[in-house]
């Protein structure tokens, strides 16, 4: 049996955290069957991070590490028709996905204007959460933004880099339903854990006014939940 273990959900995307969205997302394309359990406590996983997945006792972290295991594992053909360049293209677009990452977080955590809304909506939508540990969160966030750097830039440069990445994202995608085609890849379970999570935002941030202002990037994220078997945002 393998459960997935996540973030909250939050404006009924079911993870706030992108990375753990990828998974779920990857797991339902796949059709592979498995528990959800939403957790804040990363202590306990594989290098103190989330996602993980427990699969029948087998700890596994890191959401790349989680998609090669299972597709290996459970012998899954979601990427098998892809060809070299496709591979390739793959890994560029998840590295991309991981700067973008930052300015996602930045946004929630950070930016003064958009802070309060996102407090309140996790704390009105997740009753054991309190104000102190999210304040603690907070100021751990603010530590990781300037050890990685993304908390030394000014603000406008900080979105101008996320907003670059989602451009990249949209042009690579096109007019085509999925990246590589007509079927979904891994790689447009990731793209979904991003910009599902900017789109369904409940919060006029810049990135949100940037997806919306690309049609294609609302489709692929409409599109991926319907293959997933989920309703549109």
């Amino acid at each position: 049996m393998i459960t997935l273990y996540s973030y909250p959900d939050l404006f009924g995307v079911e993870d706030n955290n992108p990375y753990g969205l990828k998974v779920f997302a990857f797991l339902k394309l796949c059709g592979l069957a498995f528990g959800h359990r939403h957790i804040l406590d990363a202590r306990s996983a594989p290098r103190a991070q989330l996602p993980y997945v427990d699969d029948d006792g087998h700890a596994i972290g890191d959401s790349d590490a989680i998609v090669r295991h299972l597709t290996q594992h459970y012998g899954l053909s979601i990427d098998a028709a892809l060809t070299d360049a496709q591979r390739d293209l793959d890994h560029l677009v998840r590295r991309t996905l991981d700067d973008l990452y930052w300015v996602m977080s930045y946004s929630r955590w950070r930016d003064e204007r958009y802070w309060p809304a996102f407090m309140a909506a996790l704390l009105r939508t997740h009753a054991d959460l309190t104000e102190d540990a999210l304040l603690a969160a907070r100021q751990y966030n603010f530590e990781r933004y300037y050890y990685q750097g993304i908390g030394r830039y000014e603000r406008d440069e900080v979105y101008a880099r996320g907003m670059a990445d989602l451009a990249v994202v949209s042009r690579l995608i096109g007019e085509r339903a999925f990246l590589f085609g007509d079927a979904p890849a891994s790689t447009d379970a990731g793209i979904y854990g991003f910009v599902a999570n900017i789109h369904c935002y409940d919060i006029d941030t810049p990135l949100k006014r940037f997806v919306l202002s690309r049609p294609n990037l609302v489709r692929h994220c409409n599109g991926v939940r319907a293959a997933m078997g989920q309703g549109a945002r």
